[in-house]
């Protein structure tokens, strides 16, 4: 497949030969080597999508959302790996309900996955075993939702990730402290789980930081040398608490908080942006369930916010949104736009505004804060290894 008359993130025109599924050639005036050609019509063409944090519900939750409308939802947004949360039920604490998960991801067909095991089996705060017999498969563990609050048990599994060379996603929450001040559970946790990464070495990754001083202790570990990573979320950019109340889980946070995460992105601190896409039915979120979808609206949250209005360069938004994930999660070849690389790509519209309207989401799911907002960014095409798994059709 040949796709012609695009542009890339500088706004350069651009033609990209595909062959095999990955990417064979990259510049202008070039030959369809006998397969299909798309015109792009100007469209931007970017890599694909990656996603560090992202819960499709499945095994227990399918009422939600499940592994179908997870990935026709993911490639709607431009996605085309997502690393899904373990609190399902059963919880995924065995390599077991991970490969089921994987294998029922191949089978739709959409979007590759990481399934992520708990750091605790079935989040109890105390049982490590799982870990020590974990497969290679496992890229990163996580208690998420959950903060381990149990030092040494968290010290234990610190160790055994740095030996096996497995990613600690931490949810950084003392669960003894947010009931009455959120901020300061996910401070002291933050750099609690920083000091571990630092004494054991292991690659922590901070899940969706949402406060100044958390991102702070972030930079200053990184400056140190830790081995870190961290992710910011599209809600945790563009909404204030002064502008919007939405329960989710960490909690919408000040101006200055924002703003803090902003700059962090501009000083090169932020290695992702994952959703934290968290589907809920309109049931369980009347009863105060935190989360909100987001596969679908993060390309167009954060190019509208950031680019459009903060100034970031698009090619920075592109390394948030695709080679820092993948970096992260340690996948080869995915990410970018380059010579033997997967032919993961998005042909996005950043000309024309489009409001969000949940009615046409692939999810399940439509508990959002976006709707009604306009934005610019929005996902024309998605191709998986060369495939189109989304055309948009507005």
């Amino acid at each position: 497949m040949l796709i012609k008359n695009a542009r890339d993130a500088e706004g350069r025109k651009i033609e990209v030969l595909v062959r095999d599924g990955v990417i064979a050639a990259l510049g202008l005036d070039l030959e369809a080597d006998g397969g299909d050609t798309l015109d792009a019509g100007g469209l931007t063409l970017l890599p694909a999508f990656i996603d560090t944090h992202t819960h499709w519900r499945t095994p227990g939750f399918e009422y939600k959302e499940d592994i179908a409308t997870g990935s026709a939802a993911a490639a709607a947004g431009g996605y085309v790996f997502c690393n899904l949360m373990p609190n399902t039920k059963p919880v995924c604490s065995s390599a077991q309900i991970a490969a089921a998960v994987t294998e029922e991801a191949r089978r739709v067909g959409l979007c590759d996955v990481h399934q992520t095991l708990s750091i605790t089996r079935d989040f109890d705060g105390h049982t490590l075993d799982h870990l020590k017999t974990m497969p290679e498969s496992v890229r990163a563990v996580t208690e998420d939702g959950h903060g381990v609050q149990n030092n040494e048990v968290m010290a234990k599994a610190f160790a055994i990730c740095a030996e096996k060379d497995v990613v600690i996603m931490s949810h950084a929450e003392d669960s003894d402290i947010s009931p009455w001040d959120y901020r300061l559970a996910e401070n002291i946790e933050t750099v609690r789980n920083i000091h571990l990464c630092q004494y054991y070495g292991t690659h922590l990754h901070m899940a969706h930081v949402s406060t100044k001083e958390a991102i702070e202790a972030i930079q200053e570990a990184k400056w140190k040398g830790a081995r870190l990573t961290c992710e910011v979320t599209p809600h945790h950019l563009w909404f204030d608490d002064s502008v919007c109340q939405y329960r989710v889980n960490p909690p919408i946070r000040k101006d200055y908080d924002v703003e803090a995460l902003i700059e962090a992105i501009k000083l090169g601190m932020v290695d992702a942006i994952g959703t934290d896409h968290a589907p809920h039915s309109a049931e369980d979120k009347a009863k105060g369930a935190a989360g909100m979808v987001g596969s679908e609206t993060a390309f167009g949250v954060c190019y509208t916010k950031l680019c459009r209005e903060k100034g970031l360069p698009l090619s920075t938004l592109s390394e948030l949104m695709s080679a820092g994930p993948a970096k992260v999660l340690g996948l080869e070849n995915r990410g970018r736009l380059a010579l033997g690389y997967a032919a993961d790509l998005v042909l996005a519209d950043l000309e024309t505004p489009w409001v969000v309207d949940p009615s046409r989401f692939h999810s399940k799911s439509r508990n959002t804060p976006f709707e009604g907002a306009t934005l610019y960014g929005r996902v024309k095409y998605t191709f998986k290894g060369g495939r189109m798994t989304y055309k948009d059709e507005i």
